[in-house]
């Protein structure tokens, strides 16, 4: 990755934060966006700490178009050779549960924002020439999961996106892929056993435990594995994979 640049958006935590710190060490211009300045900071002296170099910082809400267009305009006119999608969220309830708002903030986050980041950030993704777009997906849009709907829903229509878009940009040199997190311990899934372990009135350590049982590998992955396959996909060598949405799950998806 020597010579190229990468932008993280939601690169603040988890597996962005992990990507970043990966793509630092490989030798690219890295800079991470997220909604938080102060989180942001803390993230890019972590990498620093890991990785020997600190990436740039911008804050961004993807689901706000003008915050958007302030981020493109402050990369300037270089190329971006890898854009990571990175930024995503969840809601657990049972189905019936869930008001049309709690839809609405879903969609308008996970899936019409990372259109809206990929379509701001094109032209700086063509002037690359060999340009590559990793979306994070999750194995819930093909094996969905009970109390997650929203995000079972709306992560199947970011692979969709990625699919779609894998076709459509192929002829321009850009590869778009999905990379598709079992169940791996981010601050996402720590919260999300937090709040099973309450609704369930036992600790989050039996949560986790009773979750990792029907994973194959026995346990829960790490931001940082899911991570290395999407620095993978954003990286040259990777040069001839377009359209995939890999999962990176401990053998959790069952379908063939």
């Amino acid at each position: 990755m020597r010579g190229r640049s990468a932008l993280v958006i939601g690169g603040s935590s988890g597996i962005g934060l992990a990507t970043a710190s990966i793509l630092v060490r490989e030798g690219a211009a890295v800079t991470i966006a997220g909604r938080d300045a102060a989180r942001l900071e803390a993230a890019a002296e972590q990498v620093r700490a890991e990785a020997g170099s600190a990436p740039a910082t911008m804050v961004c809400d993807q689901s706000d178009p003008a915050a958007l267009a302030a981020l493109a305009e402050g990369l300037g006119e270089a190329p971006l050779h890898a854009l990571i999608c990175a930024a995503g969220g969840s809601r657990r309830s049972a189905f019936e549960a869930l008001p049309d708002d709690a839809w609405l903030e879903n969609y308008e986050f996970n899936i019409l924002g990372t259109a809206r980041a990929i379509r701001t950030l094109l032209p700086a993704l063509r002037r690359a020439g060999n340009a590559r777009v990793v979306l994070l997906g999750a194995v819930s849009a093909r094996q969905p999961t009970a109390h997650q709907v929203v995000s079972n829903v709306h992560k199947a229509g970011v692979l969709a996106l990625g699919k779609t878009l894998a076709l459509e940009l192929a002829p321009e040199g850009i590869a778009v892929n999905s990379v598709s997190p079992g169940r791996a311990l981010t601050p996402l899934w720590q919260s999300r056993a937090a709040q099973m372990a309450r609704d369930e009135g036992v600790d989050e350590a039996t949560v986790l435990s009773r979750v990792a049982a029907d994973i194959p590998m026995g346990r829960l992955g790490t931001a940082a594995e899911v991570a290395a396959m999407v620095a993978f996909l954003a990286t040259p060598a990777a040069a001839y994979v377009t359209g995939q949405a890999i999962a990176v799950d401990g053998g959790l998806q069952r379908a063939v």
